[in-house]
Formats: C-alpha cells, structure tokens, sequence
C-alpha cells in the first residue's frame, strides 16, 4: 500500500463560531481545587481549560439545531415541537409511545415507579449511579448480570457491555420471574468504559427474557455509539448503516430511557418510550406530577425542536466515525505513552485504570479522586471520577461498595474539541504518570446523603 492510499480523516463540519478560555496558572488551580475540596464537580467551568467532566449536555449544536430553536412553538399544551420529535422517534427508534422529560433521570423516575415495586429485583449489565438509586427509591434491588470481562480493563473483548446469560439465568431462578419487572440492558456500558453490547447478545437476551415473560428496558443514552462499534466489530453489519443498527437494536426491546443531552447533541432533555399502553398511560399520568405535562415534560418547545434534529444528525455514518474516532485517537495516543488505561477505548471517554496508576495507594484513599483532581492541577483539564466514590455506600450496612473498576473518565463531548486539545490531554496525562510515585491520597470531609461524588469534599492526607 503507498502513502496516497492511506488518507486522514478529519471532522465532517466546519467552525462557524468559537468560545474563548480563560487561561490559569499552575497556582491557580491549585487553590482552585482546593477550594474545590479536591472534587472537579465544585469546579467553577469559567476555571476549566479543557472540559471533560461528561459529554453530558455539553456538545455542540448544528445550524440546523439552532435555526429549530427558532421555531420553538411555547404552548403548554399540544406544542407542535412535541409532535416533531415524536415523529423522529418513532422514524428512528421505532417505539410506540413518547414521555418527554426534563432529563434521562426524569425518566428514570417514572419508569422505576411505574415498573418497580417493593421487593422485585432489576439485573442489568453494571450499574449506573441514578438508575440504580431510582431502582432502590422504588423499592427494587440491582443485580449485575454483566460478563465478567467487563470487570478487567485490559481484557481486549470486543463487547464488554455483553449480559452473561448464565448470571441472567441464575438470577431468574433464584428470584423468579414474577420478581423480574424487566432487565435493563444499557448501550454503551458507562461505567465498564462505554463498552458496547452485541447484537448477537442483545437478541440471546431477548429470547431468555421472552421465554419467562420479563421485559427489556434500554437505557439508550448512547445507543448510536453503541452501533458504531456493531458496525465495525459485529460480523454481518459492516455494511448496514448506524440508522439501520439503531433501529435493529430497538426492536428487540420493550422501551427505554434516554437522555438525550448525549447522543441527540442538546443541552437539555431526555424522554420515556414505551410499547406498552397501560404503561404509558399510567407514566403520561406520573410525567405531569414531576415533570410537565405529557407534551412537553419539563423541556421548552425549542429544546424539542433542537432534539428532534440531533436525533437525526446523530445516525449519520459520517458524524459518528468522526465523533468515536475522535476518542479512538486519544485512546492510541495513551497506550502508545504505556498509560493504563480501559481496553478496547470506550466511545464517548478515555478511562484511566487508577488503581493501576498509582498502585500505591488503597481503594479507600480515593485514588480515582485525586488523580481527577491532579490532572486538573497540572493543566486545568476537568475530568471525573468512576471509582469509589460513584459506587456509593451499602443502605444496610453502610460500608463503602468496593467495585472492582477505580476509573478517571476522560469524557469527550461532541463537536467541540480539535485534535490539538486531545493531543494537549494526553501530555498532560503523561507528565502526571511520569510523577505519580509522588502523589498522596485523599480523606473524605464532607458525604451527602444521596449520589456523593456530586457533592462530596476531601482534603489531602
């Protein structure tokens, strides 16, 4: 093959406007993080230069979405945006019914208070941090069903999101099917490092699940990612599209939450969808209580709009090739720097193996914590914990969970970093490698009650 054969690739837009960044010194950010109390969330972003605490709201709109935002019809009831986007996703996911929310975890709520009741068990492929506390608030308990390569972060599997059909098996004897509402089956696995499920997978679950009469809940957050990877890992699917994969992966389900600040390219907004009359009958009634009302629950019309489109630009093949790619290059760029990291790289961040950076110190000294808050230190990078902090503490016994994963997720949003800040990132991740016998952990002075890595303070040891 000649040098003309192999070509770059470079991000399908162009930069139509810029946001300029506050530039801070070293010691600056050290009194800012400690001010912080050593957590990135109680970060001021105006002090941020490189911006990876999620790719959560944080993408860049098109023209096209901002011309909708245009458009945005502010009726309280029946607003015409809201049947905008009900088109889209029914055009490209395929579901029955739509419950707008202000957010992923608005939906979350309804679905675990329509669908759970006290005493029932929920598996699912790992864990989410608000899914499984609306699951607990419901009354329900999580189990994880996950295979157990996701639990490695240098196992090289291809779909570390995969559900072990025999831990599925097991749960549903153990329990019941009766006790089983539905399994809820992410796409891609956040906390395994955005790892994606298979088809093949997707489908063997489906057959279980049919056999007993339980359902499956999506949790699509990041549902075209997911079909990135099926379309160039699955065999059988290198030449059907990311619309078509997408679609492929909702029929095999019975609803779903999204949020649809990922994948969809808005700041705000998520739904409920549901193929389930009764079920969506009775959300429409729970969606006016804590949302809106059921044509808008909690977005404004214009946010709508503006969704309806990222749903659409979402699928293309193009847009997702360079978003993924994107995060692929990081990824290289770290294994080629010998730095641990979650393998393969996840679609939407870099996850850093922090029990393997700084080995010397113990779980319990928070050792994804205090390298989040050191590479914010060395470069004013914002990244977040996925560790022990996350997991949060056992409501009986009120022990820490210890998950087997301590990640720093370094979490790229959409549309809205050039190749030179990836190439800025991964420098910055080396020189705190290059000094991280030197580094000390945290203690924990201040815990809320309820999701403490939002909150939580600690100070150094």
């Amino acid at each position: 093959m000649s040098k003309l054969d192999k070509r770059s690739w470079a991000e399908p837009f162009k930069i139509k406007m810029v946001e300029l960044l506050k530039m801070t010194t070293e010691e600056q950010r050290e009194k800012a993080i400690k001010e912080a109390g050593y957590n990135t969330f109680l970060l001021k972003s105006e002090d941020v230069y490189i911006d990876l605490l999620t790719d959560s709201g944080t993408s860049a709109m098109s023209d096209r979405q901002w011309s909708g935002m245009m458009m945005g019809d502010e009726a309280y009831a029946g607003s015409r945006n809201f049947y905008n986007l009900d088109a889209a996703m029914k055009k490209y996911y395929g579901y029955k019914y739509l419950i707008p929310t202000h957010q992923g975890r608005g939906a979350e709520n309804i679905l675990s208070q329509v669908m759970i009741k006290k005493g029932d068990i929920v598996p699912g492929n790992m864990y989410f941090t608000t899914t499984r506390l609306h699951q607990e608030l419901a009354g329900g308990t999580f189990v994880d069903v996950i295979i157990d390569e996701a639990h490695d972060s240098e196992n090289p599997h291809p779909f570390k999101g995969n559900i072990d059909l025999n831990k599925l098996e097991a749960v549903i004897k153990k329990y019941g099917a009766n006790k089983i509402p539905y399994v809820c089956v992410a796409v891609t696995v956040n906390l395994a490092g955005g790892q994606p499920v298979s088809m093949a997978n997707l489908k063997e679950v489906r057959k279980l699940t049919q056999k007993h009469d339980i359902k499956i809940m999506l949790d699509m957050t990041r549902i075209a990612e997911n079909a990135y990877f099926i379309q160039q890992r699955e065999k059988g699917y290198a030449r059907k599209s990311i619309a078509a994969i997408v679609k492929e992966i909702c029929s095999n389900t019975d609803g779903a939450t999204f949020s649809g600040k990922k994948d969809a390219l808005v700041n705000i907004g998520g739904f409920l969808v549901l193929n389930d009359k009764d079920a969506y009958e009775e959300a429409s009634n729970l969606v006016v209580v804590y949302e809106g009302l059921h044509t808008y629950g909690g977005m404004a019309g214009r946010d709508m709009e503006a969704m309806a489109i990222g749903i659409e630009e979402s699928v293309q093949d193009e847009h997702m090739k360079a978003r993924v790619g994107q995060v692929l290059y990081l990824g290289e760029m770290m294994k080629k720097a010998e730095i641990p990291i979650v393998q393969p790289t996840g679609g939407h961040g870099v996850f850093i193996d922090a029990k393997k950076f700084l080995p010397h110190l113990k779980q319990d000294q928070f050792p994804a914590q205090v390298l989040a808050a050191e590479l914010y230190a060395d470069a004013g990078i914002r990244t977040m914990e996925r560790g022990i902090v996350s997991a949060g503490r056992n409501a009986k016994t009120g022990d820490h969970y210890f998950p087997k994963l301590e990640l720093v997720r370094l979490t790229i949003p959409r549309r809205v970093y050039t190749q030179a800040h990836m190439d800025v990132i991964a420098e910055s991740v080396e020189r705190v490698y290059e000094r991280r016998t030197k580094i000390k952990g945290l203690k924990m002075i201040y815990e809320p009650k309820y999701l403490r890595f939002f909150q939580a303070r600690f100070s150094k040891l």
